[in-house]
């Protein structure tokens, strides 16, 4: 069973009748449901997942006002819950703490993104990692009539300002370039295989943040981002494929083949969208083509290589 479904029972079969319960008064401003960190969250999770930070547990979101009046009594509540639902426990590692329970809407957020408030400017917006966007608006809402904890969700999941879609994209295509259409078959040739692993995987990890910016979504933790990738609309299957070659062949030539296909590939998705009209095959001629486009001049000038 995935950690999501038994989550959404364990909530139906427990946690809504302790609402309606205990707190039926203010039951009606309580959020619920399963995100954040954890291969759960992202529905990734197998019989391997189980072994740590997974079982029945869910997240109770409360706005500042609410968490400082009845937070306290509605965590002692949750916390007299049975600890064992439908044949599982839930097993928690010394990191993985604190990923259920109760919360207070600003402070969950600020836990992945910094800020206890919702980023306005373009820097606060670039200075918040990709995977943390991804983890703070995974999983499942199962109940929420306040709708305030729906409310950031959803402005986060509507996805950068398209200047700074576009910064990251611009970045992208210089970071692929030189990883992968440059550096990887001169690492190769020099037979400096350490440089040449980091320069591939560098290489794949730009591309698949690169195939996430084109699909506006937000890219996982590194361990599910091959993952992920396949289930993107715009080149998400074809890619993913690709890169799975790419890591598993001792071929040279075919890596740079395959190097050169992929970013051909990324190369037509920009000019279909409009993003660059640069008539070249290296990626790195396409980055500042992409940055031409940013309307906020201050962004505009900082150096491409950086998003």
């Amino acid at each position: 069973m995935k950690g999501l479904e038994l989550t959404e029972k364990f909530f139906t079969a427990y946690g809504m009748p302790l609402l309606e319960d205990l707190f039926q008064s203010c039951r009606d401003r309580i959020a619920a449901g399963l995100v954040g960190d954890g291969s759960d969250c992202f529905g990734f999770d197998d019989e391997l997942s189980q072994d740590h930070d997974w079982g029945p547990g869910f997240c109770l979101w409360l706005t500042r006002e609410d968490f400082e009046t009845f937070g306290r009594d509605l965590a002692a509540a949750y916390g007299k819950l049975p600890g064992n639902f439908m044949g599982f426990s839930r097993k928690e590692s010394a990191w993985g703490q604190d990923r259920v329970g109760v919360f207070e809407i600003s402070a969950f957020y600020r836990t992945f993104t910094g800020y206890d408030h919702l980023p306005g400017n373009l820097d606060e917006w670039l200075s918040i990692p990709e995977n943390a966007l991804a983890a703070c608006t995974n999983g499942d809402v199962f109940y929420d009539p306040l709708g305030e904890f729906t409310r950031w969700r959803k402005y986060l999941l509507a996805f950068y300002p398209e200047d700074v879609r576009l910064k990251k994209i611009a970045s992208r295509c210089m970071t692929i370039a030189q990883s992968g259409q440059y550096n990887l078959a001169r690492c190769l040739k020099r037979k400096d295989l350490f440089a040449a692993q980091y320069a591939e995987t560098k290489f794949c990890a730009d591309v698949i943040s690169l195939v996430f910016l084109i699909n506006r979504r937000y890219p996982p933790f590194y361990k599910w981002m091959q993952r992920a990738l396949s289930d993107l609309p715009r080149l998400g299957g074809s890619l993913s494929v690709m890169i799975a070659e790419l890591v598993t062949t001792n071929d040279h030539a075919c890596k740079i083949n395959l190097v050169e296909e992929i970013s051909a590939s990324l190369i037509a998705a920009l000019r279909e969208e409009g993003l660059s009209d640069a008539d070249s095959d290296f990626l790195l001629d396409h980055g500042p083509r992409v940055q031409s486009r940013i309307q906020d001049d201050k962004l505009r000038q900082r150096n491409v290589w950086i998003g």
